[in-house]
């Protein structure tokens, strides 16, 4: 009996390659055909804005590229494994392995360990490119694809309450003193019904509050409209209850969103669904090893009985099941249903027990 982890180091890297080429010619062929069909339903809104043209153009496709590259490379690493094991069982290869004493287990070694080095380079991804890629697209769109205000750490459409009153800002500049809010408008209400309004381009913190400018009023009782060049609103309302408002996940890398996390602590708001985005930052790249268990079942079997077809098709019924679990589990730990720790690694253990049963169930 072969006791070591790799059928042969020939073998494991024959494997590897195989598997690692079809998966990304995979997400290749997904990704351009995803892109061009966002693209065409973006060009409209882009191109409107005057002054937009061809570098827009390009400018969102590097924008949304990896975002889309994110998405869709766990079902690129299922549909590469698929074909990777079926394309060996379909050339008796598999037959090979085990007729030499390779379990099944030695098979799908190589395979998992590929993805493993998969899963760790779409970590740094996400980290590195795909939430500044989110956080400027997100920017660009909040203004309608016109020009971004050259200020960083933007946070788009956050309304505070203050009392009766909603204060509504179009987009958040900044943290602490320097905060800066942009399109602002102040709902003035009491016992629920509206009394007025007060907006300006800009607000800045002044004493007392923040200062408004230009300011535009308009009392609902008598109809009037005032202007005036600068005026103080929100009185009591600090920097922290803009910033920590709106908290993407998606716009933020671990360590960032980890610590508004604890910020949000600290001011006493409920953390429970940026907690489960937070661990989800971490299984859902590491949902590609699971991929080749899932899809295992592929490999074994007979070709020539005519039922290599029904196994690909349970391996991918198995993998888009793990998707649907994964996303139903992480919308229950949104609406605090479960605990951020089991909505985000609930699915990657339940589906890893299932892809280890079936795997073994072959190896019988």
């Amino acid at each position: 009996m072969n006791l070591h982890f790799f059928p042969s180091r020939r073998i494991a890297l024959y494997m590897s390659r195989m598997f690692v080429v079809r998966s990304f010619a995979v997400l290749a062929a997904l990704v351009l055909v995803l892109q061009t069909l966002d693209l065409l339903g973006e060009s409209g809104k882009i191109l409107a804005q005057p002054g937009n043209g061809d570098a827009q153009l390009w400018y969102y496709v590097s924008l949304r590229f990896p975002q889309l590259i994110a998405r869709f490379l766990p079902f690129s690493v299922l549909l590469g494994t698929l074909i990777t094991l079926a394309t060996l069982n379909q050339h008796s290869e598999v037959i090979s392995m085990k007729a030499a004493g390779i379990s099944a287990h030695q098979i799908i070694a190589p395979l998992v360990v590929a993805s493993i080095g998969i899963a760790i380079v779409t970590f740094v991804f996400q980290e590195r490119v795909v939430t500044r890629a989110t956080a400027a697209l997100s920017s660009w769109a909040a203004v309608d694809y016109g020009r971004v205000p050259p200020e960083s750490g933007v946070i788009e459409n956050v309304w505070v309450k203050h009392g009766d009153d909603l204060v509504h800002a179009r987009q958040v500049y900044g943290r602490g003193a320097t905060t800066r809010l942009r399109d602002v408008t102040v709902y003035h209400r009491e016992g629920g019904t509206l009394t007025g309004t007060i907006s300006g381009v800009d607000a800045r913190q002044a004493e007392g509050g923040w200062r408004l400018s230009p300011a535009k009023s308009f009392d609902v009782t008598t109809g009037t409209v005032r202007t005036a060049p600068s005026a103080t609103v929100g009185q009591g309302i600090t920097s922290d209850q803009f910033t920590l408002a709106r908290v993407s996940a998606d716009q933020q890398d671990f360590m960032t969103l980890k610590r508004s996390i604890e910020e949000l602590k600290r001011a006493g708001r409920p953390t429970g669904p940026l907690e489960a985005s937070l661990w989800h930052k971490l299984s859902g790249p590491v949902s590609a090893v699971l991929m080749p268990l899932l899809a295992g079942v592929a490999a074994f079997g007979l070709a020539r009985s005519g039922q290599l077809f029904l196994r690909a098709i349970i391996g991918m019924a198995l993998g888009f099941a793990y998707f649907v679990v994964d996303n139903f589990a992480l919308a229950m730990g949104n609406f605090g249903a479960y605990p951020p720790l089991l909505a985000a690694w609930a699915p990657f253990l339940l589906f890893l027990l299932i892809g280890e049963t079936v795997l073994i169930r072959t190896e019988e």
